[in-house]
């Protein structure tokens, strides 16, 4: 039996079905989890009983697996990052832990690792434990928020460059706490605020709270029109809320969407996740033909 997908809408957000993540895909189901993806960009996996292995196998099928984690904190697989308040030795984090304070910036809107050079392509997020009540994660099409806006506006965009950094996300949720190897590690980096998804030739927005300015602009100015584009991007319209289920994996597509995790309560329900991001090909200015060089200096 060939794999089912269902659209949650038309273009955006998709559930597959009928497929065993754990068992090598033919060439024809593979090929339509690819297309799926590109046409998507969020794809739900429900009922996978993942091994981290497994999960690991998976996601390179999306390209080369991220293991720089942005800060220092003990995590048993390089290859993972833990979107969890539990450590390692399985319990709630503490209320002013350092990974906790770190990872609240999870709940404003960001596209996974735009403050790296070389930025994320795909997420893969599973689930071994969920909460009972909220913690659910909404994503938003950066595709359909760039086709809905004005003729005039897609003019003045074209062209321009954001600086994205983890610190600039992480200070707006109080995250103070970059060790000098950290910030080194990760430093301001340039990103095309207009991109083309090369599989289909659709253009779409790419804003983040990891981006702070705008090469060439006042930086009030700059500030101002990231948030007024991150405002656009996550209106009601453009964005699918996913409230998790045990042992679903969903991806997404990090050149053409944000997400955001909501609330839910840290300090007495245990969530504990993993997920697997794959690095893009090249830096979106250079995919864009844009001069990134004097865009960093």
């Amino acid at each position: 039996m060939s794999i089912s997908i269902y659209p949650v809408t038309p273009g955006f957000a998709a559930e597959v079905g009928d497929i065993d993540l754990t068992r090598p895909l033919s060439p024809e189901d593979w090929t339509a989890v690819k297309q799926a993806f590109h046409h998507y960009a969020v794809l739900v996996f429900p009922e996978q009983d993942l091994s981290a292995d497994a999960h690991i196998e998976f996601a390179k099928r999306f390209g080369p697996i991220e293991q720089d984690r942005p800060i220092d904190e003990p995590v048993k697989h390089a290859a993972f990052a833990h979107i969890s308040n539990v450590t390692e030795d399985g319990s709630i984090y503490q209320p002013g832990s350092r990974e906790r304070m770190f990872k609240a910036g999870n709940k404003l809107w960001h596209t996974d690792s735009s403050f790296r050079f070389i930025p994320g392509y795909a997420s893969l997020l599973y689930t071994r434990g969920i909460a009972p009540i909220g913690g659910h994660t909404e994503f938003a099409d950066q595709r359909a928020a760039y086709d809905a806006l004005p003729a005039t506006t897609k003019e003045r965009l074209q062209g321009l460059v954001a600086v994205h950094s983890i610190e600039t996300s992480r200070r707006r949720s109080g995250f103070m706490d970059f060790s000098e190897d950290e910030a080194r590690r990760m430093p301001p980096v340039p990103q095309a605020l207009v991109r083309t998804i090369p599989e289909t030739g659709r253009k779409s927005l790419y804003v983040a709270s990891h981006a702070g300015t705008i090469r060439g602009m006042d930086p009030d100015e700059g500030r101002a029109l990231i948030d007024e584009l991150v405002e656009h991007v996550t209106q009601r319209q453009f964005v699918y809320t996913h409230r998790w289920r045990p042992r679903e994996l969903v991806m997404w597509d990090n050149r053409c969407t944000m997400h955001r995790g909501t609330d839910y309560d840290d300090l007495r329900w245990k969530r504990d996740m993993r997920r697997a991001t794959t690095s893009d090909i090249a830096n979106s200015c250079e995919q864009e033909g844009l001069h990134w060089e004097a865009a960093t200096a």
